[in-house]
């Protein structure tokens, strides 16, 4: 049997990543959609084969439906997950898994209560490059890393999301997040992932640079955040997230070692280039990121569905989610008050 997947909410991320990746994975089925929005969902859920609700609550009662994938406003992800885990489906969760600590700390709770798996769709761990990226590291070659820097830069949510200016990406209710929620967690996990330690310290600095709401008016949430991490092991490094880079998206990291400089995503042909202190070169063509404007598959749904046919928890749990939005919500708390804080 497939693992039959519900998905709450049929914006952008769900068009464009969680629906394909079900329909094109044999191991998988799409069974149901729900969103508010009732034209937009019957004409979805009709053109896949599935089910369309307008209610979410009614789509957790039915007994077709195994696994849900919560993919709509931030300030739900917490509410909804912990309903569907109550209701006896495993989870999937967007990014940022939550808006608080309290909210998240409650998903992981009901995922150990229920039984029911919880991942976090934290996609950058599944990128090809990364991935390399992490065996170089794993082998030794590069030495320890000593510093990093990394970015996440686009022109903002409007050209993704599919009500544009109007979507709740900009509404301080439903999104809770600018920027540092839509971008940052991304890269905080990746750089725990990368390196194998916990982000320990914070500073930075965060605001509304030029993101407008469809009244004209400057958005009340960060489209701008600039970050100094250290990490458990002295490990320090910067991360530079933006909505309001017109130009090329980027989405880089460079890890600074003790024999050599790891490059990732700095070059259009090469995913991973290896520049080793010596004078030796590695260039590694291991496919791309998946971006804004081009999508390629982000492995979610693909693990999801393994891990649960397989009977294994996912790698990418609520407690992982967890640390990552933590260490974003501490910097963009340590931005506002003007000083370093702890994390953790």
């Amino acid at each position: 049997m497939p693992v039959r997947y519900g998905i709450i909410g049929c914006g952008a991320i769900s068009q464009r990543r969680h629906i394909p990746e079900c329909v094109a994975n044999p191991a998988s089925q799409l069974a149901a959609i729900a969103d508010v929005v009732k034209d937009r969902v019957e004409e979805i859920a009709g053109k896949n084969k599935a089910k369309a609700y307008t209610d979410y609550k009614e789509m957790l009662k039915s007994s077709d439906i195994d696994a849900i994938v919560v993919a709509g406003p931030n300030a739900l992800h917490a509410q909804q997950s912990i309903e569907a885990m109550e209701a006896g489906k495993h989870v999937l969760c967007e990014k940022p898994m939550a808006t608080t600590r309290e909210d998240a700390k409650m998903m992981i709770a009901t995922s150990e209560k229920t039984g029911k798996f919880l991942m976090i769709g934290l996609n950058q761990r599944l990128m090809p490059p990364h991935v390399r990226a992490k065996e170089i590291l794993q082998s030794g070659r590069l030495g320890k890393v000593l510093a990093f820097r990394t970015a996440f830069q686009h022109p903002g949510p409007e050209g993704w999301a599919i009500d544009a200016a109007k979507s709740w990406f900009f509404k301080k209710g439903p999104a809770a997040m600018g920027v540092s929620g839509d971008l940052g967690v991304h890269k905080a996990d990746l750089i725990r992932w990368l390196l194998g330690q916990e982000l320990s310290e914070v500073s930075g600095f965060m605001g509304a640079l030029d993101k407008r709401d469809e009244t004209g008016a400057l958005i009340d949430l960060d489209d701008n955040s600039y970050f100094n991490f250290k990490t458990n092991a002295g490990v320090m490094g910067s991360m530079i997230l933006s909505w309001t880079n017109y130009g090329a998206e980027e989405n880089y990291t460079v890890l600074y070692c003790e024999k050599g400089v790891l490059s990732l995503g700095t070059d259009p042909l090469y995913g991973v280039i290896v520049n080793y202190r010596n004078g030796d070169k590695e260039m590694h063509k291991v496919g791309e990121m998946s971006t804004n404007l081009k999508q390629v598959a982000s492995g979610v749904i693909d693990l999801f569905t393994k891990c649960i046919t397989e009977k294994k928890a996912p790698e990418i749990n609520g407690v992982e989610g967890y640390r990552s939005m933590d260490a974003i919500l501490t910097g963009m708390e340590a931005a506002k008050q003007g000083k370093t804080l702890k994390i953790g």
